[in-house]
């Protein structure tokens, strides 16, 4: 019953940003940590970025520091990633997930710790 739904993923040029957006509704409740992962085509599933419940703590996979921004608003049930500087790399679905713990994972965790995974949306950077 709990949904996670994505949106904003498209298609952008080397160099450009993108704003993810994942609403939350069902029983999925604000006090648990959210984050991203991504997954390209003939990969594994990696981890992207994660937010604690009350979003004053946030990580990121060390690849993405500095370019990647994760956000939440518990008013609105919503949690963002802002991508900037986006590479060709970048190319990947990207899936919102709901942790079974409201603080982040140090070090992150994997796929198998989320409960809830949203459908994913597809961010494709390309000339």
């Amino acid at each position: 019953q709990v949904q996670l739904v994505e949106s904003g993923g498209g298609l952008v040029q080397p160099g450009g940003s993108l704003r993810l957006s994942c609403a939350a509704s069902g029983r999925t409740f604000s006090n648990n940590a959210m984050g991203w992962f991504r997954q390209a085509p003939g990969t594994e599933r990696e981890f992207v970025a994660a937010i604690t419940w009350s979003g004053d703590d946030a990580n990121y996979a060390d690849s993405l520091k500095g370019r990647f921004t994760i956000s939440r608003d518990n008013a609105e049930n919503t949690v963002y990633l802002q991508m900037n500087s986006l590479k060709p790399e970048d190319t990947a679905v990207y899936y919102c997930v709901a942790d079974r713990v409201p603080y982040i994972r140090r070090p992150p965790g994997t796929y198998t710790d989320y409960d809830y995974w949203g459908q994913g949306t597809q961010v494709t950077v390309s000339s």
